[in-house]
């Protein structure tokens, strides 16, 4: 019979997206690999591939549609020789996925609640499972529970369409050899509800106003992932803040060195690449900011990760510069317009900006002097990054006008102490206004 294609869960924190656009259309046949549809998430636009062969039955969900499900049914595959009035059987589509969330991994096992009890299915031949070498077809669902039960889902057999294993195979197994804990995928990791602190939710907006005295604007995807995300970390981080000020007239020299001896057409530096790189050097030389928080553990990175933040027409995404500390001015730069331009057009794999632990907050460009960013997690802080100006400065006892730029450290108190925060904005501060010792 007909078998149901599902709505993919692109990214471990989807829990829904809208299907902008069908690539194929009823009657298309379709195999393994084909590009089906294109999903938009809140972070971004991606291509949703067929995972089997066949014939598109209906459509149930048009393009267009926004708010759809993970897991929700938005098309019908047909079989050879099946027909569209058929009845339908879900297919596990989430495996296609897999790849993409393989990306995103804890380094710490979480606790989890029980899985529910389900009903038992009736007795039935179980399929052989896989030959060894063949493909292994899970759902990510599946691979987790079996990873929590010590289970080799190798040996399992998949009752799934097409012999995929599901939930209900694990389940139905029994506990072998426990293997390590080590990967766990994030979307394992359970959601932490805000502490009930009795206090009323706010009054719609809408109350103070007539109608005729505003223009309604619905969120859309983006800005409900923002809102949600932000307020709980503000409710569940402690946040406290550490601010200094950098004289940079020695980093805007070097600056405007370095671009004059550009070959042309090459790279044009930024004052942000170089907090870009500062900072990664000062997560290099003080490893604990370097951090992310779990219940069980502080996960100390390895390698500098720095976000930074894209300001969108449609709201904000923070990229990620992988092994920062690596990398030189010219590589930053140029990694950093790339990833801006398709964040802008909503082009970046979940992969791209998903994790990291630190993120750079720049708004000097806009001429604000001051501000505190909110930690976006699994990063334990974020640096907010004001514009350079000429101010007045003394020095040796006598005033001198100097280009200070400040800068403020958002931390989490319960990753990082203040002095531990206070020695890494110092370490910054030293890369900032001696460039050279980046070379080092």
């Amino acid at each position: 019979m007909a078998t149901q294609i599902l709505m993919p869960a692109l990214s471990p924190t989807m829990e829904e997206g809208k299907l902008s656009r069908w690539l194929v259309k009823e009657g298309d046949t379709v195999k393994s690999g084909d590009i089906l549809a294109e999903i938009e998430t809140d972070k971004a636009t991606m291509e949703f591939e067929a995972v089997d062969e066949g014939r598109i039955g209906k459509i149930l969900v048009p393009e267009g549609s926004e708010g759809v499900k993970v897991n929700a049914p938005i098309a019908t595959l047909l079989g050879e020789g099946e027909d569209a009035a058929a009845p339908s059987a879900p297919v596990d589509i989430s495996s296609a996925m897999a790849s993409i969330k393989d990306a995103v991994v804890a380094e710490a096992k979480p606790v989890l609640p029980a899985p529910a009890k389900e009903s038992k299915p009736e007795p039935h031949a179980a399929p052989a499972p896989p030959p060894a070498g063949q493909r292994l077809f899970a759902s990510p669902l599946a691979r987790r529970i079996a990873a929590q039960k010590g289970i080799d889902i190798a040996a399992l057999a998949g009752s799934g369409p097409r012999g995929r294993i599901v939930k209900a195979d694990v389940e139905a197994a029994k506990p072998g050899a426990a293997k390590a804990p080590a990967v766990e995928r994030a979307e394992a990791l359970p959601s932490v509800a805000a502490p009930a602190l009795g206090i009323a939710p706010l009054p719609d907006a809408r109350l103070f106003f007539k109608p005729d005295e505003y223009d309604e604007i619905p969120h859309d995807a983006m800005r409900k992932a923002i809102a949600k995300r932000l307020t709980s970390s503000k409710s569940l981080i402690p946040h406290f803040y550490l601010t200094i000020d950098c004289r940079i007239d020695g980093l805007l020299g070097t600056r405007a060195r370095l671009n004059e001896a550009a070959p042309k057409g090459g790279y044009k530096l930024s004052v942000n690449d170089f907090v870009v790189k500062a900072s990664a050097m000062a997560l290099m030389r003080v490893p604990e900011v370097n951090a992310s928080w779990t219940d069980t553990a502080i996960l100390r990175h390895r390698h500098a990760d720095v976000g930074v933040a894209v300001a969108l027409d449609f709201g904000l995404i923070t990229p990620i510069v992988f092994r920062a500390e690596e990398k030189g001015l010219a590589a930053i730069s140029g990694e950093v317009k790339s990833l801006a331009e398709r964040a802008r057009a909503k082009k970046l794999k979940p992969s791209e900006f998903e994790g990291g632990g630190f993120a750079v907050s720049n708004l000097g460009m806009f001429g604000i002097k001051q501000f505190t960013g909110v930690i976006n997690p699994p990063h334990a802080a974020i640096l907010a990054v004001g514009a350079g100006e000429e101010r007045a400065l003394v020095v040796g006892g006598k005033v001198e006008i100097a280009t200070v730029m400040t800068v403020t450290l958002s931390c989490d108190h319960r990753v990082i102490d203040g002095a531990t925060g206070a020695r890494f904005l110092q370490a910054f501060r030293q890369f900032v206004e001696e460039p050279a010792l980046m070379l080092l």
